[in-house]
């Protein structure tokens, strides 16, 4: 349920395969994780960087940022039944067609996802168990999970992150409607008393329109009763730490998006220590996904969120690879159920190498060069520029210049050192992917 998955990159989905696969030619039979054999092919480009954080399940620490953004999560929906550990390998169906994105979806390619094989990969959302909750009879759920994603390597941006996924489902005739004006009238009288200033768009527009399967009355209504939802559950997380002048209102802001599996959708932004934020994604579900899930006579409305996202910024955390950090500096900051300010334990200088190569004839996609640094170098990199890409005039040769920021978040990390580890990292270039150095 976020808006990372609602890129349009379709027609580069073909040839991003390819590519991809013609660099990856020689590989195990197999890969185990958590305890199963799963036989690789063609599509297999799971790195041990990524199977080393499968399990680790940080959000189910209570003492850790993510534990305690997941329990205030938590807290707030107490009448919502609270689901995790779910196992992260799910189909492609599971995780793609079973929610409405179309065939030529660029987060299908194999340089966005992670693949066991082709029938089974890590979960990019926690909506690829939509479907399945849904079947098990579930009104109002929250779920809660490790997501994998290839991205780039930023401060922001880490290839494991942690998502929640909340839904509730009415009844699509008189009982759900029922409910509906009832608990939008509680929620919006509570709003009414509270210290949040909300800058709306309409429930349901030409442009964010309601889906023909539903009745508009009724469509109005759940969208009415997401946005109420939400709203009280930002000002629960924020209300008490947006950081403005005493006395001023919470802000939030209502923006219409796009998802593929819910019409009308909404993304939630909230203005917080002066600058306004993305929080999370959500909107009206989609009624084929209820249908695939066997729910009758049934309209619902979901949202997801990222908790790296959100707990970054209620404790003021800069860089993403701290949440994975084993040291007691940084885990000792925190406690259960308190939201503090994360305090710098060090500063540690940059130490910067670049990497220039002509590439060969498969090419060599942003992605694919980030997970072998990753796969390499592990979290020694704060991030990856590429700084220069380049085709000779003459030969029609290609070159791409990468800089690398080799900075370690709890330990100098000394020259030599981190001449020890790019050179790792140009000798698995040049192995991997055939390149020819600069």
């Amino acid at each position: 349920m976020t808006a990372g998955l609602a890129r349009t990159r379709s027609s580069l989905h073909f040839l991003r395969t390819v590519q991809y696969r013609r660099c990856y030619s020689t590989r195990p039979p197999s890969v185990s994780l958590l305890g199963k054999e799963y036989p690789t092919d063609k599509t297999t480009n799971i790195t041990s960087a990524i199977a080393d954080k499968v399990g680790r399940n940080l959000y189910m620490n209570p003492s850790h940022p993510l534990g305690i953004l997941h329990a205030l999560v938590s807290s707030h929906f107490r009448d919502f039944n609270s689901m995790v550990g779910l196992p992260p390998v799910v189909t492609p169906a599971q995780n793609f067609d079973d929610l409405s994105f179309p065939p030529d979806h660029p987060g299908r390619a194999v340089t966005d996802s992670y693949y066991l094989n082709d029938s089974a990969m890590l979960r990019t959302h926690t909506s690829a168990h939509e479907v399945e909750t849904f079947a098990r009879g579930e009104r109002r759920w929250l779920l809660s999970a490790d997501v994998y994603r290839r991205d780039e390597i930023d401060a922001s941006h880490y290839p494991v992150f942690h998502q929640m996924e909340g839904a509730r489902v009415f009844a699509s005739g008189a009982e759900g409607r029922a409910e509906l004006e009832a608990d939008n009238a509680r929620l919006a009288g509570e709003l009414a008393r509270a210290r949040i200033a909300i800058e709306d768009v309409p429930h349901v527009s030409p442009t964010n329109p309601a889906q023909a399967a539903h009745d508009p009355v009724l469509a109005e209504l759940v969208a009415q009763n997401l946005k109420l939802s939400l709203n009280s559950l930002m000002l629960s997380l924020f209300g008490d730490h947006a950081g403005g002048e005493a006395g001023e209102p919470l802000r939030v802001r209502w923006i219409e998006a796009f998802f593929p599996f819910t019409t009308p959708s909404y993304e939630v932004e909230v203005f917080f220590r002066g600058k306004w934020l993305e929080i999370l994604g959500c909107g009206v579900v989609q009624q084929q996904t209820l249908d695939r899930a066997n729910v009758p006579n049934s309209i619902s409305w979901a949202f997801g969120l990222g908790l790296e996202r959100i707990a970054m910024i209620l404790f003021s955390i800069p860089d993403i690879r701290l949440f994975w950090s084993q040291d007691p500096r940084f885990l000792s900051q925190f406690t259960a159920g308190q939201i503090s300010t994360f305090k710098p334990y060090s500063k540690y200088p940059a130490c910067y190498k670049d990497v220039s190569f002509w590439l060969s004839e498969a090419g060599l996609h942003d992605n694919d060069f980030c997970d072998l640094v990753r796969d390499t170098a592990g979290d020694l990199v704060q991030d990856v520029v590429l700084i220069d890409d380049f085709t000779h005039p003459k030969t029609k040769r290609s070159s791409k210049c990468y800089r690398i920021n080799y900075c370690s978040m709890d330990r100098s990390l000394s020259n030599e050192e981190a001449n020890e580890v790019h050179a790792q990292v140009i000798a698995s270039l040049k192995d991997k992917f055939g390149v020819e150095i600069r």
